[in-house]
C-alpha cells in the first residue's frame, strides 16, 4: 500500500492507495512514502479544499467495509460542501436506525473525502468525530466550509478549537 502525507491546518494527514483507489485518509505521519500520481492527485485535491476551491473530490475511492457500511458511506458523499445531515435523516432514508448511521459514519475509513463530518445530532447538536482531535476537529471543517461554500448549513453548538494553522496552504511531507 502506498502512502503520502501532507500538511493541512489540522496536521498532517496521511492518503493511502491500494490497487489505483484511495483506501484511507490517516491522521498523523505515514511510514511508506511513496508519491504515486494518484496519491499526488489526492494530496493537490485536499490542498485544494483546505484552501476553499474545491467542494467536490474527483478521486477513486475504494473504502473497506460491509455493503451497509457502504451504503452510508455513498450517501455522505450526496451532501454538498457547507451543509449536514442528522443522522436521523441519513435513517429515514436508508431505512435504517440513527445508530447504526453513527456506527457506519465512525467506521469511515476515508474522512473529508468522505464527509463524515457534515453528519449532525438531532436539533444541529454536533455528535462526536473519531478524527483528528475528535469533536473540535468536526468543528473546525464544518466551520470551513461554511466559510469556504457559503453558509447553507445550520450552524452547531461551538467549541474551542485550539488550532493554529487555520487558513495556511496544505503542503505535502516527503
Amino acid at each position: 500500500m502506498s502512502q503520502l502525507t501532507l500538511l493541512s491546518p489540522l496536521g498532517e494527514l496521511t492518503v493511502s492507495e491500494n490497487g489505483g483507489a484511495i483506501v484511507a485518509l490517516d491522521w498523523g505521519r505515514g511510514r511508506d512514502q511513496e508519491r504515486t500520481p494518484l496519491l499526488a492527485a489526492a494530496v493537490a485535491q485536499l490542498q485544494d479544499y483546505f484552501d476553499g476551491t474545491r467542494e467536490i473530490f474527483d478521486l477513486p475511492l475504494a473504502p473497506s467495509g460491509t455493503d451497509f457500511q457502504k451504503r452510508v458511506w455513498a450517501s455522505l458523499r450526496a451532501i454538498p460542501a457547507g451543509q449536514t445531515r442528522s443522522y436521523g435523516d441519513l435513517a429515514r432514508q436508508l431505512g435504517s436506525a440513527a445508530r447504526a448511521i453513527g456506527q457506519a459514519n465512525g467506521s469511515n475509513p476515508i474522512p473529508i473525502l468522505i464527509p463524515c463530518h457534515r453528519v449532525v445530532g438531532a436539533g444541529g447538536a454536533l455528535g462526536g468525530y473519531s478524527g483528528g482531535e475528535g469533536p473540535s476537529t468536526k468543528q473546525w471543517l464544518l466551520d470551513h466550509e461554511r466559510r469556504a461554500y457559503g453558509s447553507r448549513a445550520e450552524p452547531v453548538s461551538e467549541l474551542p478549537l485550539g488550532l493554529s494553522r487555520v487558513g495556511q496552504r496544505g503542503t505535502m511531507l516527503r
